[in-house]
């Protein structure tokens, strides 16, 4: 059976259609498994949104997300939810979900084993501290600890509330909630992250700026355009890891 295509992928607007409809689907499915209509209300908006976050344009994450709530307005099934109701969906997705998490990445999860190569192109030394540049509920961070379980592994993340869940889920990493781009990326021998292509030329002049000679930047499944990468794996799910080395010479 043919691999099936992750939703931001499908042919617009199916991946809106397929959000709007498991929203609808979630409002309507908990209150008859005795769920308040209130807790059906914010999950289902919660996993719009969450459904929202892939999509390549600002526009296209807002149609996405809106949808589901707007429709309930204009259906009229909303008038027997308390006012008051609208008001956790909305403090949970901004809590979750700032303004700023909307022009980076979306939460989108590192596969476990898609780096596991990364040590026979990116060797090194025990000790090594490592930086998941925006590292939402860990995924990343697990990746990394898979590769070097000998390193010194460290995230940054934005959002307060994925940051606090990720540190309890990773005690072993040191976790911080801040700015990926206003910390500094000195310390540290390689970067990892997984943004989106629009901000891999903002990531690179960083890494030159900030990282030390020999240290690296990985990316998954994004290149910085016009630049070849250092050495390239690929994921046994066909993802492909760029590796690019501090100062950028020839590939090797």
């Amino acid at each position: 059976m043919a691999r099936l295509k992750p939703l931001a992928q499908l042919v617009w607007p199916l991946p809106a259609l397929v959000a709007w409809s498991l929203a609808w689907l979630t409002f309507a499915a908990l209150p008859r498994l005795g769920a308040p209509a209130w807790l059906a209300l914010t999950l289902a908006v919660a996993l719009g949104v969450a459904l929202a976050m892939p999509q390549i344009t600002r526009s296209r994450r807002l149609m996405v997300a809106a949808g589901f709530p707007t429709s309930l307005l204009a259906s009229g099934l909303a008038t027997g939810l308390p006012a008051w109701a609208w008001l956790l969906p909305l403090g949970l997705l901004v809590l979750a979900y700032p303004h700023r998490a909307w022009r980076d990445a979306p939460l989108f999860p590192t596969p476990e084993q898609a780096l596991d190569a990364l040590p026979s192109l990116a060797p090194l030394a025990d000790g090594a501290r490592l930086l998941d540049a925006g590292c939402g509920l860990g995924h990343g961070l697990r990746a990394l600890r898979r590769a070097y379980p000998r390193a010194r592994i460290e995230g940054i993340e934005w959002s307060w509330p994925l940051a606090m869940v990720t540190r309890m889920s990773c005690r072993w990493a040191r976790v911080e909630r801040g700015d990926m781009w206003a910390h500094s990326w000195q310390p540290f021998a390689l970067v990892y992250l997984f943004q989106r292509p629009e901000s891999m030329a903002r990531a690179w002049a960083k890494a030159q700026a900030e990282l030390a000679p020999g240290a690296w930047l990985v990316s998954l499944e994004f290149e910085i355009t016009g630049l070849q990468p250092t050495a390239r794996l690929q994921t046994k799910s066909g993802k492909n890891v760029c590796l690019y080395q501090v100062p950028y010479g020839h590939p090797t």
